[in-house]
């Protein structure tokens, strides 16, 4: 059933027949309201193309869904394998199509596109727009050819829209709209039909453990500090630097946005602490979202990647951060203290004895690091996440609550009984699933157990074994091998150090453990389940212990749940039956089992339309976002008679909430923003496709009328002849093409072997932005990119293009060194003009300059000729051709040998080849006419002594 406010959205674009932009609310479901437009729209209309993506890759799965549920035919996509003709046929046949702008913009210069026969084009991301994209590009030719074609915009994210200066003025008049639509939330039409028949809704807050509280209240401390450090630099808007922005992934682009012009400019301390605050906002992501093991294995990765540069790992509350950590899954605790409670509580069967070694370890995990009391001892902790209790209450609530409705025989027509559990990720699928049908104890133990085996994997790389001799010195900790002396410079202290031979022990029996387990199965691939193959590849011996690992903690039921894990790249589904319950060490005892409902675990990064697919009874919001809770509202305001119960799960006085709250926040004052924009915004009047026209030279003739010369055939005006460009094709990835459309110059989109732009028969452009000039030095392409065109074009050129929003040079002047180095950018610069002398550098500072460049290298120069360019360099398989330019016609080696005669330059080569088929032509010219072809007498007369030297001989 298709919402109120989607058929007025409908109706508003319906009646200008010009188009519009609509941006809507994030979750209030755009793919169906694109789906409804493609179903009213009908063949004798026109074409309609879809203007797709890699971004918009999603929202088009999701319309194809929609499409094809209403028993419609979906629209096809237009592909670059489809030959020519064939595309032209689909282009005249009136249906919808899903078409990239790269092949679409091709398409239009080639005039493969019956303009006459387009009804319009729908733009499915416009707040990635911009005047210079291939999107605004294909809607001006459009609209310069076909006035009538509509344009319709879409976008769901309002933050990016009012991102910069009058950034939706901008993209309304690149797409030449006058017609802005707004539809947020809060709009009196949507918040009245959302909230008509709203599900029933349980906020469930969750208090954070007191390590987890610890956590967090020293990440936000040491947040607040890089920030303060950020404020002392004077470079950054101090209203942008609060914590609460700097919980979203925003803040990064909003920084560097203001950073970049002047980056080169900023010490290495300022440049690590903008690092350094997106390492903390994932720190505090992680915090909420993994458990504790996985938490802490991820701040060993940091201390030990970024331990000598980071800011951060100085700061006051640091070390609370990784202390709290350890404390969520182990504590030291003294030897004599295990040993006195053995004496106290009878633990034979938990406890046993290292082969030649007094000291006791605890089969799974515990395990001394010394012989005596003087040792220290791993206790574990592996404290498990809170929200996994409430979830499991949860499911057996919900499953009672089914229980007695079946005894009252209520009517449950409507009811599947799946209960949907979002989680953000496919990782925190997998691992509540884990808790779901096993013990949550036991997944926190296996977690526990990986880590202790990459501890391992990590001594070995850092420290190359050495051969075991037949009778060992003494009883080490590792295998009798003794332990090395040398340790990390974070182990110094002896507390570190008795730490990590702790550690190391814990870790050697959990091998010792694992190589038994594995040697007691006939065949232990078998028993590999689907959790354990999602991990990580790592060593072969590793790999057999954590499978033997998995295979013997993995215990099934009879009475669990049919579990479903829905993730980004695929669906899994798995059945568990066996005899033994997987809570066999929990505090239930077996008998207080209970039966769970069926679950389905949903990844929100997947982005799938699991609702309308699945039709729960039952959703549990695992990890609260905004768009999904949108999506739920809309899911019951379809399907207002289905009973809904919706769970929010969150930590109580957390930053998950915060975030949630402010994310709420940020988008309605972005609506806020751009209806006080609409109120203000100036769009002209003939907005039509013709003010900006492809020829824009044109567009001041009574001004240059004026200003002519009235002597020159009475102030006539010249007839301005039409300057082209050839384009690589692979250069519409870039909006250079775009600009020089609009300086008008036709643009002759071809595929080049050989350089990127041809402005004339003599001269050769290769476009290097900054990123691909440094991979294309390190790759050695840039050399034969190079060599290629000094040898078939007379002007060789390479431009270096920089963003106009970042600054106009590579580093800073007291970076430069004098001497030159092969890794510095400005030295391998030099080193290629050194080697191409006739190579010519161009530097540009935005893409406007380029265009002004091109016009310039083009006053005086002939047009560049189509056919020749495309032969350049392409191989020929039908033999030499007259007057043709290919590299089979060229030999080379004769012209490095021609080079290198005496007398011989750059400046005379090319006519001594024009003149003279090959070497022993020039060899039999009288030195009259080599001065002819040589422009000179000295030079001729230098090379004619050189040819008639005598060769020296012995006899």
């Amino acid at each position: 059933m298709a919402l109120k406010f989607h058929q007025q959205i409908i109706s508003d674009l319906l009646e200008d027949s010009n188009g519009g932009l609509v941006i809507l609310s994030s979750g209030l479901s755009l793919s169906k309201l694109i789906a409804s437009l493609l179903i009213l729209h009908s063949p004798p209309q026109g074409t309609l193309l879809l203007l797709l993506s890699p971004a918009s890759q999603s929202l088009k799965s999701r319309i194809l869904h929609q499409i094809s549920s209403l028993d419609s035919p979906p629209p096809t996509e237009i592909t670059s394998d489809l030959p020519a003709n064939h595309r032209h046929s689909l282009y005249s046949s009136g249906n919808p199509f899903f078409i990239t702008p790269r092949i679409l913009i091709v398409d239009l210069l080639t005039q493969r596109i019956p303009l006459s026969s387009l009804a319009g084009i729908f733009v499915l991301n416009a707040h990635s727009l911009s005047e210079t994209s291939t999107e605004a590009f294909i809607v001006r030719i459009v609209k310069s050819l076909n006035a009538s074609a509509y344009v319709r915009a879409f976008s769901d994210r309002p933050q990016a829209m009012v991102s910069g200066f009058a950034k939706t003025e901008r993209t309304m008049r690149a797409l030449f709209l006058r017609r802005l639509h707004l539809w947020p939330r809060f709009q009196l039409d949507v918040s009245q039909e959302l909230e008509r028949e709203p599900p029933e809704v349980v906020d469930i807050r969750v208090s954070m453990s007191n390590h987890m509280v610890g956590i967090q209240k020293a990440i936000v401390e040491v947040m607040d500090a890089c920030l303060k450090e950020m404020r002392k630099t004077n470079k950054v808007d101090v209203d942008d630097l609060t914590v609460e922005s700097g919980l979203f992934k925003s803040f990064d682009e909003i920084v560097r946005r203001q950073l970049d012009p002047i980056w080169h400019t900023l010490g290495k301390r300022t440049k690590q602490l903008v690092s350094d605050l997106k390492t903390l906002r994932k720190l505090l992501d992680y915090l909420v979202r993994y458990d504790a093991v996985s938490f802490l294995k991820f701040l060993d990765t940091l201390r030990v990647a970024e331990s000598y540069r980071s800011v951060w790992l100085f700061a006051e509350s640091s070390y609370k951060i990784f202390d709290f950590a350890k404390k969520r899954v182990y504590r030291l605790i003294k030897a004599s203290e295990v040993k006195s409670k053995e004496h106290v509580k009878n633990t034979s069967g938990k406890k046993r004895k290292l082969k030649g070694d007094s000291a006791s370890v605890d089969a799974v995990g515990g395990a001394t690091a010394k012989n005596g009391d003087s040792g220290v001892v791993i206790e574990e902790v592996l404290e498990e996440a809170p929200k996994w209790k409430v979830l499991r209450e949860i499911l057996l609530e919900t499953q009672e609550e089914r229980e007695k409705q079946t005894l009252s025989e209520e009517d449950n027509s409507d009811n599947n009984g799946m209960v949907l559990v979002a989680c953000k990720d496919e990782r925190s699928c997998m691992q509540l699933e884990d808790c779901i049908t096993n013990n949550p104890h036991k997944v926190m133990r296996e977690e526990w157990e990986m880590y202790l085996l990459s501890k391992i994997e990590i001594r070995n790389v850092q420290t190359p074994q050495k051969k075991k001799q037949k009778t060992p010195k003494g009883f080490g900790i590792l295998d009798g091998v003794v332990p090395v002396t040398t340790i990390q410079s974070s182990e110094g202290s002896s507390v570190c150090r008795q730490e990590h031979e702790a550690l190391m022990a814990a870790a050697s029996s959990i091998r010792k453990l694992g190589k038994t387990t594995a040697s007691e199965n006939n065949n232990p691939e078998a028993q590999v389940d689907k959790a354990s193959s999602t991990k990580g590849k790592a060593k072969k011996e590793s790999s057999n212990l954590r499978r033997s690992i998995r295979s013997c903690s993995k215990k099934k039921t009879n009475s669990e749940p049919e579990i479903v894990v829905t993730g980004s790249e695929n669906e899994e589904k798995v059945s568990e039956a066996s005899t033994s319950d997987p809570r066999e060490d929990s505090d239930v005892p077996p008998n207080g089992a209970k039966k769970l409902p069926p679950v389905h675990f949903y990844a929100l990064e997947s982005d799938q339309p699991i609702l309308d697919v699945l039709k729960p009874s039952v959703i549990i919001v695992y990890h609260p976002d905004m768009s999904f809770v949108r999506e739920i509202e809309v899911y019951k305001a379809e399907n207002p008679l289905k009973k809904l119960k919706v769970y929010f799960l969150f930590y109580d006085e957390s930053t998950e909430v915060q975030k949630f709250e402010a994310s709420i926040r940020r988008e309605n004052g972005a609506f806020e923003s751009l209806i006080r924009q609409k109120s203000s915004m100036m769009i002209p009047v003939d907005q039509d496709g013709l003010c900006m026209g492809s020829n824009s030279s044109t567009e001041y003739p009574a001004s240059s009328t004026q200003n002519s010369l009235t002597r020159k055939a009475g102030g006539r005006k010249e007839i301005e002849k039409e300057t082209q460009v050839i384009v690589d094709m692979r250069e519409f990835m870039s909006s250079l093409p775009n600009v020089l459309h609009q300086k008008g110059m036709k643009i002759i989109p071809v595929t080049l072997e050989v350089g990127d732009y041809i402005l004339s028969p003599s001269i050769c452009v290769e476009r290097k932005s900054i990123q691909d000039l440094f991979q294309s030095f390190t790759s050695g392409r840039l050399f034969h990119q190079v060599e290629m065109m000094s040898r078939y074009y007379r002007i060789p050129v390479l431009l270096i293009e920089f963003s106009q929003d970042k600054s106009f040079s590579f580093q800073s002047a007291n970076d430069i060194s004098d001497d030159v180095t092969p890794y510095n950018i400005i030295s391998k610069l030099s080193l290629l003009v050194l080697h191409f002398p006739r190579l010519r550098i161009l530097w540009s500072r935005s893409l406007h300059a380029t265009a002004e460049i091109f016009t310039t290298l083009k006053s005086n120069q002939d047009e560049p000729d189509e056919t020749r360019a495309i032969r350049v360099g392409v191989p020929s398989e039908e033999g030499i051709i007259e007057n043709d330019i290919r590299a089979e016609n060229y030999n080379t080696s004769a012209v490095e040998f021609l080079r290198r005669l005496p007398g011989v330059s750059d400046a005379n080569y090319r006519s001594i080849m024009e003149k003279c088929k090959s070497l022993s032509e020039l060899a039999s010219l009288p030195v009259e006419e080599l001065a002819e072809v040589m422009g000179g007498q000295k030079v001729a007369k230098s090379l004619r002594e050189f040819l008639d030297a005598k060769y020296p001989t012995l006899l």
